[in-house]
């Protein structure tokens, strides 16, 4: 293969393999030249995080479509999503980062964002890829990654550090038995006020409370249930009633008909 320089690169493969490409061929960095699957690591680091996403996607739905399985993309885009979600810092600038920490990738945009607004050197890193597991063992919420696996270690870091937990995603939020923060759960929701004036609480019967007897009680829900029926009940009468009244010149104006 000839680069765009004129130096000449030889690549070894093996006997066995299929090529891609004939003489002539333009080749691209990063571009197959022999059948088979690529190196994710080595396609992250050359082509970039979205032309990798989209080629662990692909190659995830292959599998599926062979065995006759139809699967919406987007379920294997979130797995995808948090296996290259971490960014290791090579030189933290003038950031709060540490040389060799993986942090996530919004937060180092964020931060990065900041830093070149106040005119300051801005951190450098790499997109890591990382498996399934690993990648839950990295989330920000200890208590998900405690759940998971590695218990005694997770927790055990999460003492050291003093880390707290946001309860910022589903699984944490189940763990302890709050409302999980999607749909109706999540905060705005939480806030709608209803225009109700005709609403009254409920009564409830409370055994505690020796006073108050259970057949009296009884005997005052059935009470003013009926008389909000029997009004309800009158006032359909009456309505009705006024609907059906004749007009005084109704005779008058059959006769003229």
């Amino acid at each position: 293969m000839l680069a765009d320089d004129g130096t000449e690169e030889v690549h070894l493969i093996q006997n066995t393999a299929r090529l891609e490409v004939t003489d002539g061929d333009e080749v691209r960095a990063g571009d197959a030249i022999v059948e088979g699957p690529r190196n994710p690591k080595e396609l992250l680091e050359i082509k970039g995080v979205r032309e990798t996403q989209q080629y662990l996607v692909e190659e995830v739905q292959r599998v599926y479509r062979d065995q006759g399985v139809s699967i919406h993309d987007k379920h294997i885009e979130l797995i995808v999503r948090q296996m290259t979600r971490r960014v290791m810092i090579n030189d933290p600038g003038e950031s709060d980062f540490l040389p060799g920490e993986q942090v996530d990738q919004r937060l180092f945009a964020e931060t990065n964002r900041l830093l070149v607004a106040e005119g300051r050197r801005p951190a450098e890193g790499r997109p890591e890829l990382m498996g399934i597991t690993k990648a839950s063992l990295a989330t920000d919420s200890w208590l998900s990654a405690a759940s998971f696996q590695e218990t005694t270690r997770v927790l055990t870091e999460a003492a050291i550090e003093c880390r707290s937990d946001k309860l910022i995603g589903l699984k944490e939020n189940i763990i302890i038995g709050k409302l999980v923060p999607a749909g109706t759960g999540m905060e705005e929701y939480r806030r709608v006020a209803t225009h109700a004036p005709d609403y009254r609480p409920m009564d409830f019967y409370s055994s505690a409370d020796e006073e108050q007897d259970l057949a009296e009680w009884l005997a005052g829900q059935a009470g003013s249930g009926e008389e909000a029926f029997e009004g309800a009940y009158e006032a359909e009468v009456i309505d009705l009633a006024g609907a059906m009244e004749v007009p005084a010149d109704a005779d008058e104006v059959a006769g003229d008909v």
